[in-house]
């Protein structure tokens, strides 16, 4: 809460120069207020609404995808491909075909893999590599920008490229071509990486825990989307996920257990108390998401999966402001919060809907928090699609095996 005023962020020096020192996470004061205005358009109902359709598409293709390939997937890694082209074709707009968006996850990949190292600019050094991996992105984000912005017809949604242009415009100052890009760099830096982990921990707990799992269907067809095994047409709006109560319930508890950033750095502007503890001036300090939640006195057996602890006969997360928060707080919550919450909720429906799937390994695999929680071995699944009654879909191969037999 003292941000601006006590406290001011502070992020490694290669993530301030690899993400761009402009960009909304690395700016401070007055120009950090300007930038949460431009960018918070990104995320209104309005836009939410928009991008709906779309999400649901690339999450449907996605799916598809998966219960088609024989062998088991790798879900952390699929899921990293998932929602690098969430961002891309959806968040961004841009026509990228299948073949260049591979190449371009790829150096994303690299990317971010180097976005914490450490600040050395040598030969071969992670550093290096961060900045190479840069350039080669700006440099395609940067075609795929000139070439939206000669392309803009026959569009039947505005994207948040066009809603942070536009807002740029009404805010008094049009956007340079640099600010495009670090701005589109930091949306997908945003959306891939927490997103693609809280995924993987949402599949991870709808295996391990199959009641769950059937009272996310018992309330879809209660609310009358999904029918006869098919999610109804037209029944996924905005509005109408947000009515689904267990849904909320589920994905606030995979946060909570789960919650893939562990906490901030700020460092200290001026001296100050808390709970009698003197804090010099110019310390680093570090809130942490992840202590917080174990340790809040407000959630009750902390270490169950239990998304009914937020439902409404105990809303555990009510008592108190700062007990949950895996988006952070202050003024500089989560910017996306909004938009990553209705990607897992647009997921957990298509899993509930359309598709069987189980563990591929005789255990589930441990857990690790570096550099965002995920598991050690990606989490290997097999996925087999669904027809409307609810009954496996059979590869061609199989198929004729059954016809034999």
């Amino acid at each position: 809460m003292g941000e601006h005023h006590l406290v001011s962020t502070e992020w490694p020096r290669s993530t301030r120069m690899l993400l761009g020192p402009n960009t909304v996470a690395n700016s401070i004061g007055d120009i950090h207020r300007h930038k949460r205005k431009v960018f918070s358009k990104i995320f209104s109902h309005e836009a939410l609404e928009s991008y709906l359709p779309k999400i649901q598409l690339v999450i449907k293709d996605t799916l598809r995808a998966w219960s088609s390939n024989t062998e088991p997937i790798n879900v952390y890694h699929e899921a990293q491909k998932l929602t690098f082209r969430m961002a891309i074709r959806v968040l961004l707009g841009f026509r990228i075909p299948d073949e260049e968006l591979g190449r371009l996850f790829e150096v994303y990949q690299q990317f971010v893999e180097n976005v914490f190292s450490l600040p050395v600019d040598l030969p071969f050094s992670g550093y290096r590599r961060g900045i190479r991996a840069r350039e080669t992105l700006q440099k395609g984000l940067e075609k795929a920008i000139q070439e939206k912005l000669q392309n803009t017809q026959g569009k039947d949604y505005a994207d948040a490229l066009d809603i942070l242009i536009e807002s740029g415009k009404e805010h008094g100052k049009e956007l340079t071509m640099q600010e495009l890009k670090d701005g589109t760099l930091e949306l997908i830096f945003a959306a891939y990486a927490t997103t693609a982990s809280a995924s993987t921990s949402l599949i991870m707990q709808l295996l391990k825990h199959p009641r769950v799992l059937e009272k996310l269907r018992e309330e879809l067809r209660s609310k009358g989307i999904l029918h006869n095994g098919c999610i109804c047409e037209g029944s996924l709006r905005l509005d109408n996920i947000n009515g689904l109560q267990y849904l909320d319930c589920v994905i606030k508890e995979v946060l909570r257990l789960f919650t893939p950033i562990s906490g901030g750095y700020r460092t200290v502007l001026q001296t100050f108390e808390l709970d009698g503890f003197q804090i010099p001036k110019g310390w680093s300090v570090m809130y942490s998401i992840r202590d917080t939640h174990d340790t809040a006195p407000v959630f009750k057996d902390v270490d169950v999966f239990d998304p009914d602890r937020f439902g409404q006969g105990r809303s555990e997360d009510k008592d108190g402001r700062f007990h949950y928060l895996p988006f952070g707080g202050g003024v500089r919550t989560c910017l996306g919060k909004h938009l990553a919450k209705l990607f897992l909720k647009a997921l957990a429906i298509e899993l509930a809907s359309t598709s069987r799937f189980e563990l591929a390994t005789r255990t589930f695999p441990k857990i690790t928090l570096v550099p965002v929680v995920h598991p050690v071995d990606g989490l290997k699944v097999k996925f087999f699609g669904l027809d409307s009654n609810q009954n496996e879909i059979l590869t061609g191969t199989d198929a004729m095996l059954g016809a034999t037999v």
